[in-house]
């Protein structure tokens, strides 16, 4: 893989996404982490303690629960790889602070944009939330929606994209065996 693509990695709940994006993080010195998680909560806490041990002392971290645009050119000035985690959370924090439809599309369309150009590596983690059930009340479908709709947009832009299934990477675009 060369140096500066963008990767989408893509699944459910405990998936693997984590796991294997520190897979593909190997061997890069210079990494950052843009972390859209805001522990408001003590087991939000825990899991981003657990997330740090994971990664281990050679990351940098940014913290950015609504500009991750702007989060994420900071990160890409100094980084060889840059990882997104993740789109899941930032799509909820935009809409709970009242950012329209509208406006995620904007800011979707301005990350798709990095995601196109990339001067590091990058890799952005998303939950997909539209294999399930339809959810039984109107803030939950209209969040699907807009994950769902940002998730493509996103996969449209990247250079690969990989779905994970019980801890197992299945490539659905791009690259090469």
């Amino acid at each position: 893989m060369r140096k500066g693509m963008s990767i989408l990695l893509l699944g459910g709940a405990r998936s693997g996404k984590s796991r294997f994006a520190l897979s593909l993080a190997q061997g890069f010195e210079k990494k950052t982490l843009v972390a859209t998680l805001e522990g408001k909560d003590a087991e939000m806490a825990r899991r981003i303690r657990k997330h740090r041990k994971e990664r281990g002392p050679d990351w940098g971290l940014i913290e950015e629960p609504l500009e991750l645009v702007r989060a994420l050119g900071r990160a890409q000035s100094s980084a060889e790889l840059v990882m997104v985690d993740c789109i899941t959370l930032w799509v909820s924090n935009l809409m709970l602070a009242g950012r329209s439809e509208k406006q995620i599309r904007s800011e979707a369309k301005k990350l798709c944009g990095i995601l196109k150009k990339p001067r590091p590596r990058i890799i952005v983690i998303s939950n997909e939330v539209g294999s399930g059930i339809v959810p039984d009340n109107e803030l939950s479908r209209d969040y699907r929606d807009r994950l769902g709709e940002v998730n493509q947009m996103l996969a449209a832009a990247a250079d690969e994209v990989y779905l994970m299934v019980a801890g197992i990477p299945v490539r659905i675009k791009g690259g090469t065996e």
